[in-house]
């Protein structure tokens, strides 16, 4: 049990940081709004990212696995569904918490109240395709090569580093 949740710690964590990179790349390259920081924490990471692959692993895991043709259809299909709840979800949390969702989709066509959108859940939705069918393997890979210690180890670290930054956001933020 311990080594499931090291290796779903690591994956959501590298998951949020791909996913803090993504946001960074289509705000400074493609929409040219110059930088900010996009993740909530003060880190360079996104944990809504990192909660989406994780709940992917295990919603999706199986069915991935099937390798029938029909297969990454259907993780396509519950990707896009899996991380637009998440996503609406996280708008209602963070609006609770600290009075703000950090996304707008109003300018979109297809919207719900700016909190989610067609065009992100598409994206979404292929994104969790390169997820699962190209990092994932990878990343697994990775783990397996650094072993069961150094993976713990290094868990145990960044949760250290991820714990204090979430901290510290809590007190600068919203006390």
């Amino acid at each position: 049990m311990k080594r499931k949740l090291t290796f779903l710690f690591l994956c959501f964590l590298a998951y949020a940081v791909i996913g803090w990179c993504y946001e960074v790349v289509l705000e400074v390259f493609i929409y040219q709004w110059g930088f900010t920081n996009r993740g909530f924490l003060f880190g360079p990471y996104c944990p809504v990212y990192g909660f989406g692959a994780v709940l992917l692993l295990f919603c999706l895991g199986k069915i991935k696995n099937q390798r029938k043709w029909y297969s990454p259809l259907l993780v396509f299909l519950g990707t896009v569904f899996l991380t637009t709840a998440l996503e609406l979800a996280t708008s209602y949390a963070m609006e609770a918490v600290i009075g703000y969702w950090q996304w707008d989709y109003t300018k979109y066509a297809i919207q719900f109240d700016g909190r989610i959108a067609l065009n992100p859940s598409i994206r979404f939705g292929l994104g969790g395709l390169f997820f699962l069918y190209g990092v994932q393997p990878v990343l697994e890979k990775i783990f397996a090569y650094l072993g069961e210690n150094r993976c713990k180890k290094a868990a145990a670290v960044l949760f250290s580093v991820v714990f204090i930054d979430f901290i510290a956001t809590m007190v600068y933020r919203v006390l």
